[in-house]
């Protein structure tokens, strides 16, 4: 995964707001995620077809964080939501 990977969602999930967290609840799997913090930033990104790179350039503006740091825990979290079927990468 490198800057230009294309980040897209694949399903619709209900979507809950709870004091500034998320709750996701997939009904297919009958699975439910909560999401914090830097999370909650990264699920707002890729509501719209997006980039890596363009998640990092987001994320530093909000966070004082180094880019690999930074790129790191976006990596992460994106892998989360592929290996979950949320979402694909090209």
């Amino acid at each position: 995964m490198n800057k230009e990977t294309q980040v897209r969602l694949l399903k619709k999930l209900d979507i809950t707001d709870m004091a500034g967290d998320k709750v996701i609840v997939d009904f297919e799997s009958g699975k439910y995620f909560l999401l914090k913090g830097t999370a909650v930033d990264i699920w707002e990104c890729i509501q719209s077809e997006t980039t890596i790179g363009d998640i990092l350039n987001k994320m530093q503006k909000i966070y004082d964080v180094d880019e690999e740091t930074c790129l790191n825990g976006i990596v992460a979290f994106i892998n989360q939501l592929q290996q979950n079927n949320f979402v694909e990468l090209a």
